[in-house]
């Protein structure tokens, strides 16, 4: 908290010890749930795919690609330029955009009462305005997200009645049906190449290195846990005269090697593309150490990771294309895949996705959703909370019957005097497990001592709630003697004998917390026999 320097200056010179030890006034005392690891600093974690993308565009700059951004949206004319036959099977794994069309509207006299019974008397006027905004909107001049807007300005009337009117005088709008387009959305980066490079070639010449990574979309029949509807493609070009195959092996190798693979080997792919140079269209496999003995299919290193090949001249000469154009391609989400040892493309690409992923909860984030109830809200009543853990700290092993003073003083004006007491005879001040720590371990939430059994558990700080039974015990207590002052009560008592669940102890669960620890059929250890009370005089 903001201090006064110079009376810290002042005192340091009249006795340094006692400036030095009243540092711990302006260090703020935390709260239970408000120690670590309840406080923490956030960072950013990158999503795989998005983090794969950014490594390549480096690992292609690096190598003197320049980057390019190629058409979306396809018309299937192209497609029938550029792989010729195969157009067909190629457009089968396309999705065609489709839009709806826009409806002839008519004002027919039945319906003007309707739209005056819902806008108001317009007059005839009105209806005559609103008559020709249709037919504005049908000719294109007006678009659809501007209609409701426009007819509102004019008439002068809310937006949320016109929005009505449309929905129950019109039901043209609600009938239509959706109308295909002959636009496909790109099934290959190759769609967009060809289109790229035969327009930058009015303005420059060759050569040119070209990369671009973005979303290419495909018609599956299903996905699985190999392949999505919608991926990234990592593309390249190189065009050249003197262009050969030798390009694509150099360019996998010093692609991939920036991603740890060590070794290749180069293999004619058996698809044989008709938009391929014929013998030049070849697999790229890879070695990668990270994966020799992973619990995937690839446990002996090797793994399909790239094809390339030489551009058939019969497609690029539709695009009056007279250069040799090699061309490698490789799916941005395979490559992910391998970096972060994933097994199912979908759960890492959509990780929010409960149907696909797996719920993993570290220990520390379990230890961050483990909570002291109820807690003291004034200064009075958290100096209470502290006292008393004190006291039975130091008095906790006192044979009964015991009582030890806590503390003294005035809340919203009344005179509080406060023991921390045992009347049972044979028995001590605190149970044997009022000094268990809650803490998360192996994914269970268990309430132990910090001892050398339980060694291994108390390692992990981070895991570590740093509430103890009593801490939480003091805590309910304090709110309790808040609480009796407020209701005008003289006398209170807060007592905890064999603690069964974390709520008797004043602890609870975010329910999060639980629903994983139930859903991992995990433990809730929160228990132990604490039996201490606390008591309180109010006067």
């Amino acid at each position: 908290m903001k201090f006064d320097p110079e009376s810290f200056k002042q005192l340091a010179k009249e006795d340094f010890d006692a400036a030095w030890n009243s540092g711990n006034d302006v260090v703020k005392q935390p709260t239970l749930n408000e120690q670590y690891p309840h406080i923490s600093l956030k960072y950013g974690k990158p999503h795989p795919v998005y983090d794969t993308i950014d490594k390549l565009r480096e690992a292609y700059l690096r190598m003197g690609f320049d980057e390019m951004m190629n058409p979306l949206i396809v018309d299937e004319q192209e497609i029938h330029r550029q792989f010729g036959h195969e157009a067909l099977t190629v457009l089968d794994r396309c999705f065609y955009l489709a839009g709806l069309a826009r409806p002839n509207v008519g004002i027919p006299d039945e319906r003007i009462n309707s739209i005056k019974d819902i806008l108001g008397d317009i007059g005839g006027e009105g209806i005559e305005t609103i008559r020709k905004i249709l037919h504005s909107y049908k000719r294109g001049d007006i678009e659809g997200d501007d209609l409701v807007i426009e007819i509102s300005e004019q008439l002068g009337v809310s937006d949320t009645h016109v929005v009505e009117m449309i929905d129950k005088v019109f039901p043209e709008f609600k009938e239509l049906v959706p109308q295909s387009t002959r636009k496909t959305l790109r099934s290959h980066m190759t769609s967009g190449w060809f289109i790229s490079l035969s327009s930058l070639l009015e303005r420059e010449y060759p050569p040119f290195h070209f990369f671009s990574i973005d979303r290419c979309f495909r018609r599956e029949q299903q996905e699985d846990a190999a392949r999505l509807m919608t991926y990234y493609s990592a593309s390249c070009v190189i065009m050249a005269e003197d262009v050969s195959v030798d390009y694509g092996k150099a360019v996998a190798e010093g692609l991939l090697s920036q991603f740890g693979f060590e070794k290749f080997k180069f293999k004619p792919d058996e698809k044989r593309s008709k938009y391929y140079v014929p013998g030049t269209q070849i697999e790229v496999f890879a070695y990668h150490p990270k994966l020799v003995g992973s619990n995937t299919s690839y446990s002996d290193g090797w793994i399909e990771i790239a094809t390339f090949g030489i551009y058939s001249p019969v497609a690029l000469a539709q695009y009056d294309i007279p250069y040799p154009v090699m061309n490698l391609g490789m799916g941005v989400e395979r490559l992910a895949m391998i970096l972060n040892l994933a097994e199912d493309v979908r759960a890492m690409t959509y990780p929010q996705l409960t149907k696909y992923s797996n719920w993993v909860m570290k220990d520390r984030d379990l230890a961050k959703k483990i909570f002291v109830d109820k807690t003291p809200l004034t200064d009075e009543g958290r100096k209470i909370c502290k006292n008393i853990v004190e006291q039975c700290e130091l008095h906790g092993s006192e044979p009964s019957p015991c009582e030890c003073f806590v503390w003294e003083g005035t809340i919203e004006g009344r005179y509080v005097k406060v023991w921390v007491v045992e009347p049972e005879e044979d028995t001590k001040l605190c149970g044997p497990a009022a000094f268990n720590e809650v803490v998360a371990y192996n994914n269970d939430i268990l309430g132990i001592p910090n001892n050398k059994k339980w060694q291994k558990a108390f390692e992990n700080d981070s895991a570590r709630t740093g509430i103890r039974y009593i801490d939480a015990f003091a805590s309910k207590a304090a709110f309790d003697i808040e609480e009796a002052v407020a209701s005008g009560e003289t006398e209170t008592e807060t007592r905890v004998r064999i603690v069964k669940v974390p709520s008797e102890i004043n602890i609870k669960l975010d329910p999060l917390a639980q629903k994983y620890i139930t859903g991992k059929n995990k433990n809730i250890e929160v228990r132990g026999p604490v039996f201490t009370t606390v008591r309180a005089k109010i006067e």
